[in-house]
């Protein structure tokens, strides 16, 4: 009997901890996305901080802010992955974006997020956090010092600097023009 009654309460904290995935899992991907550039790779990253996160559910969930927290471990997830690929991969020097054949439906705006999406993938890693933290997240940016471990100061730098860059990029492409 007190075997079941310890699987019982197992199942009741992974119920828990499964519940929570089920409400927050989208908003998690999403972020893992933004920061990572593709889908299998945002995957990989919610996956290990998740499986991270569950052993630990109790104290977890006990946080004053729990979203904060897994946030904070997906942050810490993406930077590990790409710490470990900065090692193991070779980056180009220029990114042709001209291959991608556009779909059916793709128009104009289409074009623009793509010119976005390239430009954002451009940044440094820890700029590009800072900037989807803060405008993506819609953090404050003593929130994203908290989230990613750095001085206030170097996030407002980082997001400044991100921005920018963005602008510069966005504007070269676009001709300059300032509507």
């Amino acid at each position: 009997m007190e075997a079941t009654m310890d699987h019982l309460g197992t199942r009741a904290a992974t119920s828990s901890f499964d519940d929570w995935v089920a409400v927050r899992g989208e908003a998690l991907l999403r972020l893992a996305y933004v920061l990572t550039g593709n889908a299998a790779d945002a995957e990989d990253v919610v996956q290990d901080a998740l499986s991270r996160a569950l052993p630990r559910w109790d104290r977890i969930s006990q946080a004053d802010d729990v979203d904060a927290y897994v946030r904070r471990m997906v942050v810490n997830a993406h930077t590990s992955w790409w710490r470990k690929w900065r090692r193991r991969e070779s980056p180009v020097a220029e990114v042709h974006a001209d291959a991608v054949v556009a779909g059916p439906g793709e128009g104009v705006a289409s074009d623009e997020r793509r010119r976005l999406w390239a430009a954002c993938q451009a940044l440094p890693a820890d700029q590009r956090t800072a900037v989807v933290l803060r405008y993506y997240e819609q953090l404050d940016y003593d929130e994203i010092a908290a989230l990613t471990g750095v001085r206030e100061g170097t996030v407002r730098s980082r997001v400044s600097r991100g921005i920018a860059a963005l602008r510069t990029q966005m504007g070269e492409e676009t001709g300059g023009s300032d509507d």
